[in-house]
């Protein structure tokens, strides 16, 4: 087999009868996902909302390591040395550094775009590099199973990527005939958007009634009608003499002067129903109990053991999605280096209750195991 035949990337050889090429999705299938104003209101938001953020760094931190099996311990030491220590970017090292820059792209954006980088003589892997998808665009080459995959030139022009092969290419929940993925992030604009008004609200109210600030009234008798002038403007350098003061200090007038501090009367508006109810809607789309976050929410043992569940299941089908991923690069490496080989990729276990949970499940098969072959002696 020659060196490029993997490169080289054929079309399928079928034709699907439900996709029509002059339809209207076909013309605009490239384009869905692809919005840079779509893009760049993901990244305000998830700048913007700290829950967010953290959110969707717990699920990149929570999705642990892995390892290759091939059967072979040396190959196994081989392969997994090469992954630990493999060039990421331009400062970065080993394979996790590159998937965490990745799933966090295919999280916020839907879609996640890489590279495999060979050396100059094309005989090793030099480096994996995380594509901005500023830079890419995602096009259905009149064949809904086909992506050709371009670069802008500076003229706006695309042209195709070389060896489309040593792309990586990953989405999540795309919709029927597009190519680009739904960020997990779809339908948040809005929640934030109110939620930053709320937190927008008190700051502002915080700055009005919290900053104190006062109100001088002068009211003059009919004596003091004629210099009413003077005594007001005496009054207000006196009275800007005293606030700006760094100690303490009295202030002494004469006359009918009234203090009144502006906004002592009203009330802030409690925030926390509908801030809870809005971040409710958050954490029930990212899938990520509330205590992980640090919010104190009444719940029960049994209910955040439930709701622990529902997170590793959706941390099992992210790393689905990424064993593709993986799975590409050993292949390349492996024939790159003349190895014909199968292996497996074995993740760790999501946390410590998995094990406690496993273990308890191989103790209640070995008891069950040891009563049935005690009946079957009797």
């Amino acid at each position: 087999m020659a060196l490029f035949d993997f490169l080289s990337r054929k079309k399928p050889d079928t034709d699907i009868q439900t996709f029509s090429a002059d339809g209207f999705h076909s013309n605009l299938s490239c384009m869905s996902g692809s919005s840079v104003c779509e893009r760049n209101l993901y990244k305000t938001l998830k700048d913007t909302v700290p829950v967010i953020d953290a959110a969707i760094y717990k699920i990149i931190r929570l999705m642990g390591d892995f390892e290759i099996k091939t059967g072979s311990d040396t190959l196994d030491t081989e392969i997994n040395k090469f992954l630990k220590n493999i060039r990421v970017n331009a400062c970065e090292t080993g394979i996790s550094s590159f998937l965490s820059c990745y799933l966090e792209q295919m999280l916020v954006y839907g879609t996640a775009v890489g590279e495999i980088v060979l050396d100059r003589k094309h005989k090793h892997i030099s480096a994996l590099y995380n594509a901005s998808l500023d830079d890419v665009q995602l096009i259905s080459d009149g064949n809904p199973l086909d992506i050709k995959i371009c670069t802008q030139n500076s003229d706006g022009s695309l042209s195709p990527v070389k060896y489309p092969s040593l792309v990586l290419c990953n989405s999540i929940m795309p919709e029927p005939s597009h190519i680009y993925g739904t960020s997990i992030l779809k339908s948040l604009p809005f929640i934030g958007d109110i939620l930053m008004k709320i937190f927008t609200a008190v700051g502002t109210n915080w700055d009005r009634v919290g900053n104190v600030r006062f109100a001088v009234s002068y009211k003059p008798n009919e004596n003091e009608r004629a210099f009413s002038k003077d005594r007001a403007k005496t009054i207000a350098e006196e009275w800007s003499k005293a606030m700006k003061s760094t100690s303490p200090k009295d202030f002494i007038t004469v006359g009918d002067v009234s203090i009144k501090v502006i906004g002592a009367e009203n009330q802030i508006p409690d925030s926390n129903i509908p801030v809870r109810q809005l971040l409710e809607q958050i954490v029930a789309k990212l899938s990520i109990p509330p205590f992980l976050l640090g919010f104190s929410w009444s719940t029960t043992e049994r209910m955040s053991t439930q709701q622990a569940d529902i997170l590793t299941s959706e941390l099992e089908y992210y790393r689905c999605i990424l064993n593709s991923t993986i799975r590409k690069i050993c292949d390349i490496y492996f024939r790159l280096n003349g190895i014909q080989t199968d292996f497996e990729i074995v993740w760790d276990n999501i946390n410590l209750q998995d094990e406690v949970e496993l273990a308890r499940a191989r103790l209640l098969n070995a008891q069950a195991q040891k009563l049935e072959n005690s009946f079957r002696k009797d």
